[in-house]
């Protein structure tokens, strides 16, 4: 499945993923400066979680998408159901 969608309806998952970015490269810079252990787990957390509603985003707005256009060419809504089923429970 293709992710023909217009960036500007992904810009808020656009926006979490470079958020999480920018956390992973905290941890990074936090591990190296030996933070406490505690600290570096509450922004790992942070980070998974940022990344979590970031996939969200990009189903919801799969799913809009494919409900307002339809399944691709050659694909029958049954097969696509069971696509987006799938990328959903991967994020579950």
């Amino acid at each position: 499945m293709e992710l023909d969608i217009a960036a500007d309806e992904l810009k808020s998952a656009l926006d979490r993923l470079r958020r999480a970015q920018g956390q992973i490269a905290g941890i990074i810079r936090m591990i190296e400066a030996g933070r406490d252990c505690e600290e570096v787990i509450t922004q790992l957390a942070a980070a998974s979680r940022a990344l979590d509603r970031a996939g969200f985003a990009i189903i919801a707005t799969v799913l809009q998408h494919c409900t307002a256009v339809g399944a691709p060419a050659g694909e029958d809504a049954e097969r696509m159901r069971a696509r987006l089923e799938r990328l959903f429970l991967s994020l579950a």
